[in-house]
């Protein structure tokens, strides 16, 4: 962070480095204290979701130009949403002045992210591009990119996870962040998202392993009624069952694939069932409660999908 203030110079008037997971709305309120105390016109948001997510929050209260540099994959600068927490519950806005209005990708900037974190971000914006396959609004477009931008982190993330240092190893998985980055921002998201803001918000869950142990369960869930993201998820994995093939990148290459180990209570199941089915989303099966406890159970176990 001080090299980039170094870098920006006298433009430089304030640094915050408090960003926090899931964009408490408490972190946000004291970012906003410096920007008015200072008179701040533009947010430079640099790191990962939290203080991309950081950023944006700034620029929905105050209309503030924003440049981004994402040093992971989380996919979030390149959408008009913003997930913020509060009281226990994580809240989803849309709105145009979210959307940064400008984003700076450098490969160079991911090289010493950890290989932990470096597979949980890649599967967080696979994730991103499996629902936008099946999303209701989708199209043949958003389609095809997401199909290659899962095609594109599944292929470099052992290679990175081998040599954290492989450049073209990055470079891969940093452009299909960016395509799942566009399908997220394109399209309406399902029953994974919904479950994963309702985990990281309610019981504070790490993000991107969040999605990495939630993802096959709520893709085995819709696998029967979404038979062409299935079949483009087949190429794009080289698998007949797609939900298992996640499943076994994410947990060959050591992630968490049980949300108990990540710290969600058992009796933290049925709350999270109960929450879902507040402000549901569109979603390709319907939504019934024993199959998304089923879900969510089967996740908290880390059991492999069948």
């Amino acid at each position: 962070m001080e090299a980039l203030k170094e870098v920006i110079g006298a433009n430089a008037v304030a640094l915050f480095d408090g960003a926090a997971m899931h964009t408490p709305v408490a972190v946000t309120e004291q970012a906003m204290a410096i920007v008015a105390q200072l008179d701040i016109d533009g947010v430079v948001g640099l790191g990962g979701g939290s203080s991309i997510g950081l950023s944006k929050a700034i620029a929905f209260r105050t209309g503030l130009p924003q440049i981004v540099v994402p040093t992971t994959y989380s996919g979030s600068e390149m959408t008009a949403i913003l997930g913020e927490t509060q009281d226990g519950l994580k809240i989803t806005k849309s709105d145009p002045r979210i959307r940064p209005e400008t984003v700076i990708y450098d490969v160079e900037l991911t090289t010493t992210l950890p290989v932990d974190i470096s597979v949980t971000s890649g599967m967080n914006a696979i994730a991103h591009a499996v629902e936008a396959l099946y999303a209701h609004d989708t199209n043949p477009v958003i389609a095809a990119l997401a199909e290659e931008g899962v095609r594109s982190l599944a292929a470099a993330l052992p290679k990175l996870a081998k040599s954290p240092d492989n450049i073209s190893a990055r470079e891969q998985a940093l452009y299909g962040s960016w395509l799942c980055g566009i399908c997220l921002g394109s399209t309406a998201m399902a029953i994974h998202h919904k479950l994963c803001h309702t985990l990281g918000g309610t019981f504070d869950l790490p993000h991107a392993p969040t999605h990495t142990a939630l993802l096959p369960h709520a893709l085995a869930y819709n696998a029967g009624h979404a038979p062409q993201a299935i079949e483009r998820l087949k190429r794009a994995l080289n698998h007949d069952n797609p939900a298992v093939a996640l499943f076994d990148l994410a947990q060959s290459l050591g992630a968490e694939m049980s949300l108990k180990n990540l710290g969600m209570p058992e009796e933290g199941i049925d709350r999270a069932t109960d929450l879902a089915f507040k402000n549901v989303y569109p979603n390709p099966r319907r939504l019934e409660p024993e199959g998304v406890r089923q879900v969510i159970s089967d996740a908290w176990n880390g059991k492999r999908p069948a």
